[in-house]
């Protein structure tokens, strides 16, 4: 990812029309999170965002509003910079694609692949979705809705102007081939390498005559068209380097970019459209295209009519900006779907962040603070109990965290940290100060216990500023030290001892306060359990009974065999609304399972997922196709959800 010690992170630029939502802000949040990373590995970094803003919805909206669509515009963008703000996102510039200067950039590009004969006007006739603004092939449409977002479409026949893009699918297929990084995750990268292999890349329309779209950047070449708002959008990432930062043009030192994220919908757009563009420009093609997954909410998926839209504000007002950033990259691995739940938060916050780190701070502030007079205590002879817990601290650091962040395997990053976070709630209860604290004798080895529990806290600080920065200040700012993440805290190796004995610590509020699952619940306190020498009288309740459910034995239940698998691809059951066929990889073998998930998921979807399977399950025939094996699946009458695995593992690895 390193190029002349410069790193160039993108977002998408986010359709000014949408109201921000949880996929916006977890595409966001990842891309400050790598570009904090970089920074304080000492890298040079732009980080932009922004918003794309011409189209005929714009059109439509502002007309539907009475208002001059650079006015309606100019309303809703804030509501995308006001988030960010309050996101605590250090995005180094925000662009607009009504911004003259990218309007020149993307005429510019316009005239040269005119001139160079990669431009041609001709007459078309296809099936138009506003909602997406693209046109759409005759196979296509099945009654007369849009495949994508089955949305009405129109007949429409009309000139335009067409990019040549279909000359370059071999050679961007050899690319892709060439740069295993270039599409990742590899589901992603096979998806798009079968649609260029499997059918003719045809050639990108890329206006609109002004007669039906007047909201957009004029062609160069003809003033009674508009730019095709995707050639306008995607033209952002090497414009803005034109015009926006704050010196001089830094285009040649940062392009291409490291990283394009993106939403896995858009990924098309960016890998085929994007990468065609720009071998016809004669630029560099980024060096990585990241497309993530989706959230669902609660099992479903997040739409408007359902009006369970997860709102990023509401979220931050209620749990906090560095509890909502972490919960985003710790839930589910980076590309693939995920579901969000505000049960799933409560415990994220309770179990990781309040019990686990924010435990940590508390009780070792408050030892320092009633055992060493507020201050940092200096250590005495390191036993082995130390060193276990300095070598982990010091290996994340400087080996695993560079590893996982820069693999953006966020949640494998979060995993390692919070492994030390347990590492050395472990070695508070296995030390004991407080019992330490009561003799003169064990004075040294109290100092000992507690200065590496302080300096531990010092490294997690570092290790948690990309993603809870908030939280991370606050950590530094209570054990004293006056920390500056603008400055390149990890470009050189880290050493243990960075705290320094005698420095005075500030104890604060909690850095993660528990949040109470059930709403007017009294809280519970060390005060509201009962002691041991006072036990509670139980309170008599009628004995429990399972008899409702049939149960069986542990010997019945290690007839079972349960698998993981991966899902190598899936189509539709024909005539079925319901059943998935899917090819699976059982580790040794390969097998064909028929799933009843075709109401909740898309094939494509499914690819490259690890499931669980019942491996043993004795072969059946469903609409005539032989499934050998069952799908484990969430849900009663309906599907609500795969049982799949977050970690990385083989497939055929055996599930207990």
């Amino acid at each position: 990812m390193e190029k002349d010690n410069t790193v160039y992170i993108t977002t998408p630029i986010y359709y000014v029309n949408d109201v921000p939502h949880i996929g916006h802000a977890y595409t966001t949040v990842a891309a400050d999170v790598l570009a904090r990373y970089w920074r304080l590995r000492g890298h040079e970094v732009f980080f932009l965002t922004g918003l794309d803003e011409h189209g005929q919805k714009v059109q439509q909206a502002a007309a539907k509003a009475g208002i001059d669509p650079q006015v309606h515009c100019d309303k809703l963008a804030p509501q995308f910079e006001d988030l960010w703000k309050k996101l605590n996102i250090s995005n180094d510039a925000f662009i607009r694609t009504t911004d003259p200067q990218h309007k020149s950039v993307v005429r510019r590009y316009l005239q040269q692949l005119y001139d160079k004969n990669l431009i041609y006007k001709d007459s078309y006739t296809g099936w138009y979705c506003t909602f997406d603004e693209r046109f759409w092939t005759e196979k296509d449409v099945e009654n007369g809705v849009c495949p994508d977002c089955k949305r009405p479409v129109e007949k429409l026949s009309e000139h335009n102007y067409f990019f040549k893009m279909g000359q370059y699918q071999d050679r961007l297929i050899e690319y892709i081939k060439a740069y295993p990084d270039f599409i990742r995750p590899e589901s992603r990268r096979n998806e798009v390498l079968g649609f260029l292999q499997n059918q003719k890349l045809s050639d990108l329309s890329i206006s609109r005559p002004i007669s039906r779209l007047s909201w957009g950047i004029e062609l160069p070449f003809d003033r009674d068209y508009v730019t095709y708002v995707w050639f306008d959008a995607l033209v952002n990432y090497v414009s803005a380097l034109e015009y926006l930062p704050r010196e001089n043009p830094v285009g040649e030192r940062f392009w291409p970019a490291n990283v394009h994220l993106v939403g896995k919908d858009i990924l098309t757009t960016h890998a085929v459209y994007w990468s065609t563009m720009l071998m016809a420009l004669n630029l560099p093609l980024p060096g990585t295209i990241f497309a993530h997954g989706w959230w669902t909410v609660d099992g479903e998926k997040m739409s408007k009519s359902r009006d369970n839209v997860v709102d990023p504000n509401t979220m931050v007002d209620k749990f906090g900006v560095d509890a909502f950033r972490y919960f985003l990259l710790r839930e589910v691995p980076f590309g693939q779907d995920g579901d969000f739940s505000q049960a799933a938060m409560i415990t994220r916050v309770n179990s990781d962040l309040a019990n686990g780190l924010g435990n940590l701070l508390s009780r070792t502030l408050t030892l320092i603070e009633r055992t060493q007079a507020n201050q940092i205590p200096a250590p005495e002879l390191m036993g082995p109990l130390e060193q276990e817990l300095r070598g982990a601290a010091v290996t994340l650091l400087n080996e695993t965290l560079p590893h996982y962040f820069e693999r953006l395997e966020f949640n494998r990053a979060l995993e390692s940290i919070w492994h030390v976070v347990q590492l050395a709630n472990q070695y508070v209860d296995k030390t004991a100060p407080w019992t330490l604290a009561k003799t003169d004798r064990d004075a040294a080895q109290l100092r000992t216990v507690l200065y590496t529990m302080a300096e531990t806290l010092r490294c997690l600080s570092l290790a948690t500023y990309p993603v809870i920065p908030q939280s991370a200040q606050s950590l530094c700012s209570q054990l004293g030290l006056s920390a500056d993440f603008a400055n390149p805290l990890l470009k050189d190796k880290v050493e243990w001892g960075g705290l320094k004995p005698g420095t005075a610590i500030h104890k604060g509020q909690s850095l993660f306060p528990r949040i109470e699952n059930k709403p007017g619940a009294k809280p519970v306190t060390e005060s509201s359990v009962p002691s041991q020498q006072t036990p509670a009288t139980p309170t008599p309740t009628a004995p429990q009974t399972l008899s409702a459910t049939p149960q069986i034995t542990i010997d019945e239940f290690a007839k079972i065999q349960l698998k993981t698998a991966k899902v190598l691809s899936a189509e539709r059951v024909p005539k079925s609304e319901k059943l998935i066929k899917l090819h699976v990889s059982v580790g040794t073998e390969q097998r064909q399972i028929v799933a009843g998930i075709g109401k909740k998921y898309e094939p494509d979807a499914l690819v490259g997922k690890t499931i669980v399977i019942v491996a043993n399950l004795k072969p059946a025939k469903l609409m005539g196709i032989e499934s050998q094996g069952m799908v484990l699946a969430a849900g009663d009458a309906d599907v609500r959800g795969l049982l799949t695995v977050l970690e990385e593992v083989d497939p055929g690895t055996k599930v207990k």
